[in-house]
């Protein structure tokens, strides 16, 4: 299985031997599902907090007496039928973390990079290095590959000209070769992957 390795002009400067133990992987569904919602799952802050009766400010003590006013019972300011009472069954501060284990997460990626091989939307370039910082002219140069929509880049996380030039534009998302998830290739149709980034990505993968 063979891949072309084109520079930023377009030309293609070789061809590539792509293990199959990765982009071969079969196209499991279900593991990619359980993925993505673990990402997702993992970004929620879980900072929600109401107080419950014993947390509300306010006395303890009955406002008034038991029988005899025509009101109905209360035994203090803090129920949570009163205004500014306690939350009954509110939300606490918890991990929304699903469990996944690391070969799980290593099989949804390899199906999910072997589906978008099928789709032809991986591409590998020979290097992503940029003469400077400008939105602009990186668009002009992913524009000559073909790349016009949503894209995921793929290279070292020190390659500071790339990270400058594509975090200004929201289609595109750039990552260290050791950080790619599955929800990035799944929610950008194309990956853009430098030849030394690809490399770094299967030695994890073929593991």
């Amino acid at each position: 299985m063979k891949i072309a390795v084109k520079d930023l002009n377009n030309k293609k400067v070789k061809d590539i031997e792509l293990p199959e133990s990765v982009f071969d992987y079969p196209y499991r569904e279900p593991l990619i599902h359980a993925a993505v919602r673990a990402h997702l799952a993992a970004r929620r802050a879980g900072t929600h907090k109401t107080k419950t009766r014993r947390e509300v400010t306010g006395s303890t003590r009955k406002p008034y007496r038991q029988k005899g006013t025509g009101r109905a019972r209360a035994g203090d300011v803090r129920s949570p039928l009163w205004r500014s009472g306690g939350t009954v069954h509110g939300p606490q501060p918890r991990n929304y973390e699903l469990g996944l284990t690391p070969r799980e997460k290593r099989n949804a990626l390899k199906s999910a990079l072997s589906r978008k091989l099928v789709e032809k939307g991986i591409l590998v370039v020979d290097n992503l290095t940029l003469d400077n910082e400008k939105t602009a002219a990186l668009v002009k140069r992913l524009a000559k590959l073909g790349v016009d929509g949503k894209a995921l880049l793929v290279d070292r996380h020190d390659n500071e000209n790339l990270a400058l030039a594509s975090r200004n534009n929201p289609r595109l998302k750039t990552v260290d070769a050791l950080a790619v998830t599955v929800y990035d290739v799944v929610d950008r149709p194309t990956v853009v992957c430098s030849e030394e980034a690809l490399g770094r990505l299967l030695e994890v993968l073929s593991r």
